[in-house]
């Protein structure tokens, strides 16, 4: 698969199904200790590092950052989706929201103290993944903090449904913790923690945690 046909798969996908998946994960967050745990450990490590602005890549309807915003982290939202976007801005219209791909994000090297990539690399494909996250690396300054949550396990499967029951053609990634704790090793960073929820479901996630080394 190039990647100009994943990506343009992926963008019109979540542009068909914006606005059912901003009903769907609206208040989602809020039964999962976990995982708003994990988003305030993201925010206590950027703080500890001195701070700065921080990338929700991925970000969708833009309630993670605005999560993160209330943490008391400088956040800006970056998803493929322009209608995502659109829907973000309506919703959170204090903060910054940018149509662009994880593989080219417009920023400066060492703009960032962190990225949160919550559910982005999911329909990265294999070939891709070391790509992305050689772009995180130039984005975020030595010593600035990554924090990865995706699907854990092995494989894929094509979805060509979902949200509402809007058409779909994106693949889904699953990938092994230590798979990818390689591949960021590979690219410049130390994982520091690798956590699996819900292990035993049918659907577990890992979030790892990880720095950016000089």
């Amino acid at each position: 698969m190039h990647n100009e046909d994943w990506l343009a798969d992926t963008r019109s996908s979540y542009d068909t199904v914006a606005a059912s998946y901003a009903e769907l994960v609206r208040g989602a967050l809020d039964g999962h200790a976990y995982l708003k745990s994990a988003l305030s450990l993201f925010a206590d490590q950027v703080k500890a590092c001195g701070g700065g602005l921080v990338a929700d890549v991925g970000c969708g309807p833009g309630d993670v950052a605005a999560r993160l915003d209330a943490l008391g982290l400088d956040v800006l939202g970056i998803d493929l989706s322009p209608r995502m976007i659109d829907i973000a801005r309506k919703y959170h219209p204090s903060l910054r929201f940018e149509v662009s791909s994880m593989t080219d994000m417009q920023l400066a090297d060492g703009a960032l103290a962190g990225v949160l990539a919550w559910q982005s690399l999911i329909h990265v494909p294999d070939e891709a993944v070391p790509a992305v996250f050689s772009r995180f690396h130039d984005a975020v300054r030595p010593g600035g903090r990554l924090q990865l949550l995706f699907h854990a396990g092995e494989g894929s499967w094509l979805k060509t449904e979902g949200y509402g029951g809007h058409p779909m053609n994106v693949r889904v990634y699953r990938r092994q913790p230590d798979q990818v704790a390689t591949l960021l090793g590979d690219g410049g960073f130390e994982v520091q923690a690798q956590t699996i929820l819900d292990p035993g479901g049918e659907a577990p996630q890992a979030i790892l945690s990880a720095l950016r080394l000089p």
